[in-house]
């Protein structure tokens, strides 16, 4: 179903709606998306082509750059993640998905019914960065090196800290061209209820890295992905 206009357009429809009759956010965007035809602002999201949200948001990143990308639980960060790895692979670069946190079959099960696995998914329990980087030797301009998430690459003891792997992630990314992206939690204490989408002052780091290392970072809330400079 297409709907009667942008989704930051519909939002801010909500927040207005929101303030004039004195309820919860959460509220207005569901009655919104109903009157759009759908049954919660959640259902809309969900009915949104991932795809195309993954085509914008790897327009916006240049080659090279380190990445976080970033949401709640339930936003679809994963999702997202693994569509900019296959938006890669369409556009004829190559894309991989590292993940310590799914298995081959959860993967598959991200995606839209039939549509095949195209880029490279390593699921193996010894991913780091250096497991990183000796993957994606190879790996040229444009390509998308997806890693879900940043706050497991901090879990083993034998792995070096993670302000260290950033750094050597951070190297690959400009020696190479690639585009490398990490997945990353967003704290509890994040207010939803403001209607704003989360920036960097929201990420969960459980141990202090230095953000700038990011080169951009990309965050998702209610179906909207916003891309903001770390400076």
């Amino acid at each position: 179903m297409r709907l009667s206009a942008p989704v930051f357009r519909l939002k801010r429809d909500a927040k207005k709606l929101a303030r004039d009759r004195s309820v919860p956010l959460h509220v207005a965007l569901d009655e919104v998306a109903v009157r759009e035809g759908f049954r919660s602002w959640s259902h809309m999201m969900a009915a949104r082509p991932v795809a195309t949200l993954a085509a914008q948001v790897r327009a916006g990143i240049a080659p090279g750059s380190l990445v976080v990308l970033a949401a709640r639980p339930g936003q679809g960060k994963t999702r997202l993640g693994l569509e900019l790895a296959q938006e890669a692979v369409r556009a004829g670069q190559r894309g991989w998905f590292f993940t310590l946190d799914y298995t081959r079959r959860d993967v598959a099960a991200l995606l839209d019914e039939g549509e095949a696995t195209e880029c490279t998914v390593d699921t193996s329990d010894e991913i780091c960065a250096a497991h990183i980087l000796a993957s994606t030797g190879d790996a040229g301009r444009g390509d998308v090196i997806v890693i879900d998430f940043l706050q497991l690459l901090d879990q083993k003891r034998v792995h070096p800290p993670l302000q260290e792997q950033l750094e050597d992630l951070k190297r690959h990314a400009q020696a190479t061209g690639a585009i490398i992206a990490a997945i990353s939690q967003v704290d509890r204490r994040f207010d939803a209820e403001t209607g704003d989408v989360p920036g960097f002052d929201d990420l969960r780091m459980p141990n202090p890295v230095d953000l700038s290392l990011f080169d951009r970072g990309c965050f998702l809330y209610g179906g909207e992905a916003r891309l903001l400079h770390t400076a």
